[in-house]
């Protein structure tokens, strides 16, 4: 005796998907993810997408994706580290921490060219994020993160972007195609904050320590602060007294913060390096007058 219609079969794709990725097969895609637990995403995702690999600058919901496909995969999707060489202390020991806890190696891009912030800062000059902050937001992650592309082989990333975290998250779907053609995987898209502290909680996954200390979000230590009495939103603190800024760059449109950091990079090479010449000159110079005294 029939208990009732049987279940749809799941819709089939192509292993691996076939890319570029049409807009029909994108959305046929998302249809389908779009009823699925994040577990769930991440095992299709594993047996479906070509060239995955997982960006994270070990936020909750970066956390909450590695913790997840160590227990769906032996062999999860590599990690790929933007350092941009301003990182908290405490976010540098977290990264050992996932490092040891999930045996994991981590793949690390930094700025080009520098092994640290002095080696930035003798390239662009000091405070570059004050000066100019899309130009800074080019250096230190976008570029970093495109060597990384090309140079991984890297056809889609998992992202730890949620629908909640509002701004141009708010229509977040769980599979993204971006200017470039580089397919972004938002497993956790519609979880929210509260859910993603639970599962950090019960499932004793390592996070930054700043978050004990009043911080609700943790980017680089120059534009992060504790969130006050009052801030509301999931990145309270980052971006302080920026209400307009909600990304960092890496979900911006590629080509377009190429074009304008590449001239302004440029400009600000060549105006420090003129900067440093006329500084060696005047030494030079006051040098040659005292040993003439």
């Amino acid at each position: 005796m029939s208990n009732g219609p049987a279940a749809p079969a799941a819709p089939t794709f192509s292993k691996p998907l076939q890319l570029p990725i049409s807009e029909e097969e994108l959305k046929r895609i998302n249809d389908y993810l779009r009823n699925l637990t994040p577990e769930e995403i991440l095992s299709w995702a594993v047996e479906h997408v070509p060239g995955l690999f997982q960006t994270t600058a070990f936020g909750l919901t970066g956390l909450v994706a590695i913790d997840m496909l160590s227990k769906i995969t032996q062999n999860p999707p590599p990690l790929i580290f933007v350092d941009t060489l301003y990182h908290f202390p405490e976010t540098y020991e977290l990264v050992e921490d996932v490092k040891r806890r999930y045996g994991r190696d981590v793949h690390v891009y930094k700025p080009e060219g520098c092994a640290d912030a002095t080696e930035f800062e003798k390239q662009y000059g000091e405070k570059l994020w004050e000066r100019d902050e899309e130009t800074y937001d080019f250096a230190v992650k976008v570029e970093p993160a495109r060597r990384a592309y090309d140079e991984l082989g890297v056809k889609a990333v998992i992202t730890g972007r949620r629908a909640s975290q509002g701004a141009d998250r708010a229509n977040l779907q769980p599979l993204e195609v971006d200017s470039t053609g580089l397919l972004k995987l938002n497993p956790l898209f519609a979880w929210t904050f509260p859910i993603v502290e639970w599962y950090i909680k019960e499932n004793d996954v390592p996070r930054n320590k700043l978050l004990d200390q009043g911080y609700r979000s943790v980017g680089d230590w120059h534009s992060t602060q504790k969130s006050g009495n009052g801030d509301s939103g999931e990145r309270a603190g980052r971006w302080a007294g920026k209400a307009d800024k909600t990304e960092c760059g890496l979900h911006k449109d590629y080509f377009a913060m190429k074009a304008a950091a590449r001239k302004k990079l440029d400009q600000v090479s060549q105006d420090h390096s003129a900067a440093t010449e006329q500084h060696s000159n005047v030494t030079a110079t006051l040098a040659a007058v005292e040993a003439s005294a």
